[in-house]
């Protein structure tokens, strides 16, 4: 079995608990109109192939890092889901072989029973919650909510630990309505012990020209710490009461 990969990183330090080995998968079905890596998107010839073995043997010389730091493996994209089989092995074998944490971060954007075989062998899963508004996540990711929400509740279902994130873009994402509806809908899943409020960025605009594409939000201002406050502010309206988060992370620019 082989995984098309897009890079890795050795020493990540914001996807997931303590220092983690992340690998980026290649692919994904959702085109967010924020996204710093759309060279993650294509499904077919680009990234590179790699097995099981391979990868562990790139996660092996760091494992006293991972394991000492309360780390692990997190296994990103592109959407880490279509190539479920995959990643569940694996998982599987970082566990057998290292006894390590494991993290999907993932949209979502995926038929529970597609990924059973991969939740089975996931510790954490981090789940963008993009929009709550159905007609908003389907202008700024070119699809519909209802699956990722479907997904969401079948996690709470199995009681699997999810850490939400959203990218709080100015005037896009952090409205005070799609805010406190995010915090309503949070307040229904036990589950969620965290929430990482991630301030939007440019740094991936030039990966966008150099693939020929417009980017969507030419003109968006990049968010501040206070327009991450403020929608933390609407988001524990709409819980109903304060939601403790970890500090805010820059969500970083992968290099191809």
């Amino acid at each position: 079995m082989k995984g098309r990969i897009h890079s890795l990183e050795t020493f990540g330090t914001v996807d997931g608990p303590g220092i983690r080995f992340v690998l980026f998968m290649q692919g994904c079905a959702l085109q967010c109109a924020y996204c710093h890596n759309p060279d993650t998107w294509d499904t077919t010839g680009a990234g590179w192939q790699a097995t099981v073995e391979d990868i562990v043997a790139e996660i092996e010389p760091y494992v006293p890092y991972y394991m000492n730091s309360g780390g692990g493996l997190t296994v990103s994209g592109g959407e880490p889901t279509l190539q479920a089989p995959f990643v569940a092995a694996l998982f599987r074998e970082v566990k057998r072989r290292f006894g390590m944490h494991t993290a999907l971060d993932s949209s979502g954007f995926c038929d529970p029973e597609h990924a059973k075989e991969l939740l089975d062998a996931t510790d954490l899963v981090l789940l963008d919650l993009k929009m709550m508004d159905p007609a908003g996540h389907a202008k700024l990711t070119s699809q519909p909510n209802d699956r990722i929400l479907k997904f969401a509740e079948h996690l709470k279902r199995i009681g699997k630990p999810i850490w939400v994130r959203r990218v709080v873009v100015p005037g896009l994402t952090d409205g005070p309505d799609e805010m406190r509806a995010l915090g309503a809908y949070l307040a229904t899943l036990p589950n969620v012990t965290n929430v990482e409020l991630l301030p939007y960025h440019r740094y991936g605009v030039s990966k966008w020209k150099e693939l020929g594409r417009a980017y969507p939000l030419e003109g968006v201002p990049e968010a501040t710490e206070q327009d991450v406050e403020i929608a933390r502010k609407y988001l524990e309206e709409g819980r109903g009461s304060p939601w403790p988060q970890s500090k805010p992370q820059q969500p970083r620019t992968v290099m191809s």
